[in-house]
């Protein structure tokens, strides 16, 4: 079983990343697995035919000692295992600790070894890396991590805050940086200014992802590019990323 955590700055295209990403390998005929662990539960809505699942915090919260598996746990396109951690109520309590809950719960039932994923893929918003954010590369869940980000100012603070994380983590024997997925935005010299950023970090741009109308379209009926528009070049791009990070984290794992 291949664990990876993406990590990036909030709303940068994390999700949508992740689930085109979810999506294609499932086409490869992997058995897909793919966790949100951002407070907002919206990781694999486009995985959902646009709907929100209830998250392991808010199921939890029902029906306490009665939890089942099948209860935080949905199907979503090409077989693929959504789960959503969820967070607490604004204002109250540790986001972070959605997580660790969740993470616990899925262990204590089993669900990796129910489901037996080829694939594990942790989505995990990376504006903070403490606390219950850092658990998919400090507690043994991953075993590499991908960075999402962009030319912009902030995601690359945010990319490098993550870099620093994963490097301190890694001297322990966790989880270790498989490289960076440019989600482009069109600014300018942005190719060279994310592949610097990379290289300063001692990794490497893995793929980079053009910005296409073709995202947003296939967003408004609540489905993956790859679901939505499989013909399409973008469809195309999202594959051969997959594929990328199968060969990438494969060379990492030896």
């Amino acid at each position: 079983m291949k664990k990876i955590a993406i990590y990036g700055k909030g709303g940068i295209g994390k999700s949508t990343t992740t689930s085109n990403l979810s999506a294609a390998l499932s086409e490869m005929g992997l058995k897909v697995m793919q966790i949100g662990c951002d407070p907002k539960a919206d990781s694999t809505k486009n995985l959902m035919g646009g709907k929100r699942i209830p998250t392991v915090l808010d199921q939890i919260s029902k029906k306490g000692d009665d939890l089942t598996l099948e209860d935080i746990t949905f199907t979503g396109y090409g077989n693929i295992i959504c789960v959503e951690s969820g967070g607490p109520t604004p204002g109250i309590g540790c986001a972070g600790r959605g997580i660790i809950t969740a993470f616990e719960k899925l262990e204590e039932l089993h669900a990796y070894d129910v489901y037996d994923p080829d694939i594990v893929l942790y989505d995990v918003l990376g504006d903070v890396v403490c606390g219950g954010f850092a658990m998919p590369i400090r507690g043994g869940y991953a075993d590499q991590v991908i960075i999402v980000t962009s030319g912009e100012m902030m995601a690359l603070f945010a990319a490098d805050n993550i870099s620093h994380a994963i490097r301190n983590f890694g001297k322990r024997g966790y989880a270790r940086l498989a490289g960076y997925i440019q989600n482009s935005r069109n600014v300018e010299n942005e190719d060279s200014i994310v592949s610097q950023a990379a290289s300063e970090n001692d990794t490497e741009v893995l793929y980079i992802v053009p910005r296409d109308g073709a995202v947003q379209l296939a967003e408004s009926e609540g489905k993956t590019v790859i679901e939505a528009l499989p013909k399409s070049e973008m469809a195309e791009r999202y594959r051969q990323l997959a594929r990328k990070v199968m060969e990438v984290t494969d060379a990492v794992l030896v």
